[in-house]
């Protein structure tokens, strides 16, 4: 049975035995005249308005009010519903006396006077509570699967991009036309991909790492791609501010600077990329532009998926704390990125 089913299936039942419990709690209840006695009509739409407050609370209320940080709406939703529950059913359906036609004598009714303010006693505030928490508990359990299970898809794409395929490629080529050459850049560049891989398997399952760090992986990534440019290549990398005792999530820079290359990069074409980071007090400022040129680039490694990866990943690890600005056209590709930083 499909997990959807199952769910629609289990709130009718739920729905069903819900509004089974006044009928079996009814005093009146083998009375074949049951649901044309008042009190027991005002007691059946009662648990008939709980169960549209549940589902309107589960639907609307907390994920359009609540999880919206639209609080002080939320409880005065909220307070509505709890005396629209209180005295819908006395207003409509009156105190809750018997008919004159019904000879008092054929029902055993308990004390149904007084009823424009029943549903201010304990036990009615008790029902009210329940169902409002119920609900609540199941909405905000939904929430944290969701999220969880679309954190789980993200992180999987993550770990996949740690290390790009595509670019370990290049670089490996690079090494090897140096070594070739014999030039004395080859030692230093294979130190640079040796600390690259050094952090990804030491650092990048961390939560947060230091600034200093995810710029130092940045700045060795960047040095590798350099090798693949002639010196004609317009090309800048702009580092301001001060980065000591400043933390940021791992690998979160990354893949912006890395789709520049990707797509920006073809000593043949009119390349241009231009990659700055400024750092202030408490904010991280990174822009990268580039040129869009023709490369050959396996389907499976285009930007766009890693791109709206790290969108995901911005959302859960710096909810209302970044802002992200893509500017996408047909001859140029940028991004703008403000982060609050730890």
């Amino acid at each position: 049975m499909a997990k959807k089913t199952q769910t629609y299936l289990l709130h009718i039942l739920g729905s069903v035995l819900f509004l089974s419990i006044p009928i079996l709690s009814s005093p009146d209840r083998e009375s074949p005249g049951l649901f044309h006695i008042a009190p027991f009509q005002r007691d059946f739409s009662t648990y008939v308005l709980l169960l549209a407050f549940f589902y309107a609370n589960y639907v609307y209320f907390i994920p359009k009010l609540y999880f919206s940080n639209r609080r002080l709406l939320f409880f005065l939703a909220i307070t509505g519903c709890y005396f629209t529950i209180a005295l819908l059913p006395c207003f409509v359906l009156g105190n809750g006396r018997m008919p004159s036609a019904m000879p008092q004598h054929e029902f055993h009714h308990r004390d149904y006077g007084h009823h424009f303010v029943p549903f201010f006693r304990g036990g009615s505030v008790f029902q009210f509570l329940l169902v409002f928490f119920l609900s609540f508990f199941m909405r905000v359990s939904q929430r944290l699967a969701t999220i969880q299970s679309e954190k789980l898809k993200t992180e999987v794409s993550y770990l996949k991009a740690q290390i790009n395929p595509h670019f370990l490629f290049n670089t490996l080529n690079s090494l090897y036309a140096l070594a070739l050459e014999k030039s004395d850049a080859a030692p230093e560049a294979i130190l640079k991909l040796s600390a690259m891989m050094r952090y990804v398997v030491t650092e990048s399952s961390r939560d947060i790492v230091p600034l200093e760090s995810e710029i130092g992986y940045l700045k060795n990534y960047i040095s590798l791609q350099q090798l693949r440019m002639d010196g004609g290549t317009p090309f800048s990398f702009i580092i301001t501010g001060d980065l000591t005792g400043k933390r940021i999530s791992p690998m979160l820079l990354i893949p912006f600077i890395e789709n520049a290359f990707k797509h920006g990069l073809n000593p043949e074409e009119d390349t241009f990329i231009a990659i700055a980071i400024d750092v202030t007090e408490k904010e991280l400022e990174l822009s990268v532009k580039n040129n869009k040129v023709a490369v050959a680039i396996p389907l499976e490694e285009k930007s766009e998926q890693g791109i709206e990866n790290t969108r995901q990943r911005l959302e859960y690890l710096y909810p209302q704390k970044h802002k992200l600005a893509i500017f996408d056209t047909d001859a140029s590709f940028e991004v703008k990125l403000t982060l609050t930083l730890a």
